[in-house]
This record gives structure tokens, sequence and C-alpha cells, in this order.
């Protein structure tokens, strides 16, 4: 049996979160990419809850979703965390590839001031 783009996606996604965790010190960040948007949180896993957001919808200046929005929602992302002094965090893919979009989000998060 031959499986779907987005059940290849998903035994990637648990393959990774076996791996990693956020914690108080170190949360993750977590990327998941729609058609339409993407989206990016930091999670505390220990305590469940989200601590920062961001996604497109957020964003007024976007047209579209490209790498540039993408990257322009890893920028308010980092902005958001490092006012709350979050500076280390786990990157969690969450089954993408690291290309494009997911790439720009990363890329920025990092110019933004995030370290991972």
């Amino acid at each position: 049996m031959k499986l779907s783009k987005n059940q290849r996606r998903i035994k990637r996604k648990y393959r990774i979160r076996k791996k990693i965790s956020g914690t108080a010190q170190k949360p993750r960040l977590v990327v998941f990419r729609s058609n339409r948007h993407i989206y990016a949180q930091i999670v505390d896993d220990t305590e469940a809850r989200t601590l920062v957001a961001c996604s497109t919808h957020n964003l007024e200046e976007s047209s579209g979703l490209t790498a540039t929005t993408a990257g322009n929602v890893g920028t308010k992302l980092a902005e958001k965390a490092v006012a709350k002094n979050i500076s280390k965090v786990v990157f969690d893919r969450n089954g993408y590839y690291y290309h494009g979009r997911i790439k720009a989000l990363a890329d920025a998060a990092r110019a933004g001031g995030l370290k991972f």
C-alpha cells in the first residue's frame, strides 16, 4: 500500500518528536504549513502551553504565501519571543523538509535573535 504525501510527513513528524521536546529553558519552535498560511509557535512541553505564536493571519502586508511572507512570520515571532526573554529554542520542522518556506522562516527567526 502506497502512503500519501501527508501520511509520509506524519511518519517523519513522529520520528522527530520522539527525539525532541521543549522545556522551560529551551522551548520548542513548531512550524505548520498549509496551502494558504504558515503558522509558528513556541511551546513549553513540560507545562503543555504555548508561549508565543504568530502566523500569516497576524501580518497586515501578507499577499499570498511565499518564502518572503514566511520570513516575515519568522521575524515577527522572534520579536515576540525576545520581548518575553526567550532566546534559545529547539526547532521542530513538524515533518516538513527544511527547504523553501520552512527554511525562510527559520533563517528569519535566527536573524531576529533566536538561537537554535
